[in-house]
């Protein structure tokens, strides 16, 4: 059980051995995240099949469908982050973009069998998770103590992945309860998404710690860049980051890694194809997989905070490949099964969350959400290729070719990763951002 406190970034450090609690902010966060996520997760664990199975669309079209879609939050991420940084507005954007994403649903309702508009529903979803990612992960950032960012991305995706859980659950349900009627899951979805945002308005608060302190008022900007030996102003701009050689290696490994992900539904479609079971346990499929990420997201957070944030994401990826070589393995479907399930959800577990914590102390002070938009939006940009890329080669030589495919370019962006990730600021032996980025703490009030 996480108890709530202030999350002051400034609070006096915590003795030794005595466990922080979770901040409060994170928790409520992390409430309105479960319930978007049983709304999302609803539509997520049906749309494979509803589109392959149902529809009988090719992997290809599923694969630019589902690639486009992704590719629309890409410029979005970006242009949320900089509106949430300017006056620390990250409340109002995050709620614009939970609100867009429940508005989809009903566009789905409508749209039958016609795939220009359940490309607009998917492309508003995806557009109103670009715009809301960013600003609720600068939050995050904002009311948590900078050595605790594991632990608390950690809570926020275990009770994320808890939704996970049950919207698969839901959605099974609804299905066997009314003979395969997916309208009735998209109808449900959207209720459950309105009272998500429901949940934004009355549970996350409007200002944050950083609030009039952050180096964008102009003498403390000064004071800023003087620290750093950079003119005054220097690092103001919302890619301000990018000047960082850390975070630009961060920026660059995630684009790389990411260009080799295989998305789930492709797994999951691997998955069922391979074991030939029958589509209504279909949805069932994500839960194995968000079981293990609930159990594991909060350790690997803390472990990461322990040991570096760099290792944990790496292995994360390797178990993906991992995950990959089994589905082309000669083992009994059994194992392939829980084997794949299992390394997917350790693989979120460790690159999910702990990504965002490893990226976050390299920001400047008032420029979290914008920053860690440029981290996702090259992850995203390079998932829509990755979409394309194993679609096409599916349809044109087969699932093995493809996934053969898949290992390859996974072990070649794992190699570059290995020798250009940085670990957090004081691995490097670097300064800590507090110390070259933000006002002294004197000069902060609350």
């Amino acid at each position: 059980m996480y108890l709530a406190t202030t999350g002051r970034r400034d609070a006096p450090p915590t003795p030794s051995g005595v466990r922080r609690r979770v901040p409060g902010t994170v928790l409520a966060l992390g409430a309105v995240s479960l319930v978007t996520d049983i709304s999302s997760e609803m539509v997520t664990a049906v749309l494979p099949l509803y589109l392959v199975l149902g529809l009988g669309l090719s992997p290809l079209q599923f694969g630019l469908l589902d690639g486009l879609s992704t590719g629309a939050t890409a410029l979005v991420r970006l242009l949320g982050g900089a509106t949430a940084d300017r006056g620390g507005r990250h409340k109002q954007v995050g709620g614009i973009g939970y609100a867009l994403s429940a508005c989809s649903r009903p566009v789905l309702l409508l749209a039958g069998g016609a795939t220009g508009w359940i490309a607009t529903a998917l492309a508003a979803d995806r557009l109103g998770k670009g715009v809301r990612t960013a600003p609720r992960d600068a939050l995050i950032t904002l009311h948590s103590p900078p050595e605790d960012l594991g632990r608390a991305f950690g809570t926020h995706r275990a009770m994320d992945t808890t939704g996970a859980l049950l919207g698969p659950l839901a959605a099974f349900a609804l299905l066997w309860a009314t003979a395969d009627a997916y309208d009735a899951v998209f109808a449900v979805s959207f209720c459950v998404g309105a009272f998500g945002v429901l949940l934004w308005v009355l549970l996350v608060p409007g200002r944050n710690p950083a609030a009039g302190k952050s180096p964008t008022d102009p003498p403390q900007r000064a004071r800023a860049g003087s620290r750093a030996g950079l003119p005054a102003g220097f690092r103001a701009g919302h890619l301000a980051g990018l000047r960082s050689p850390a975070y630009r290696r961060i920026v660059l490994c995630a684009g790389l890694l990411g260009a080799a992900t295989v998305g789930d539904s492709f797994l999951y479609l691997l998955l069922q194809r391979r074991l030939a079971f029958d589509a209504t346990w279909f949805p069932f499929l994500p839960l194995g997989a968000a079981a293990v990420y609930l159990l594991l997201a909060v350790p690997a957070g803390r472990l990461a905070d322990r040991t570096g944030r760099r290792g944990p994401f790496l292995y994360g990826h390797g178990a993906l490949l991992l995950a990959y070589g089994l589905l082309l393995a000669p083992l009994p479907d059994t194992a392939v099964l829980v084997g794949v399930l299992l390394l997917l959800g350790v693989f979120y577990a460790a690159t999910d969350g702990v990504l965002m914590a490893l990226a976050g102390p390299f920001l400047a002070e008032g420029r979290h959400a914008g920053g860690l938009a440029v981290v996702q939006t090259a992850q995203a940009l390079a998932r829509v290729g990755a979409a394309v890329a194993f679609g096409a080669v599916w349809t044109a030589s087969g699932p093995g070719t493809a996934l053969v495919a898949a290992m390859i370019a996974l072990t070649a962006a794992l190699c570059c990763a290995a020798r250009l990730l940085p670990g957090t600021p004081s691995d490097n032996g670097d300064p800590q951002p507090s110390e070259s980025l933000a006002p002294d703490p004197s000069e902060r009030t609350d």
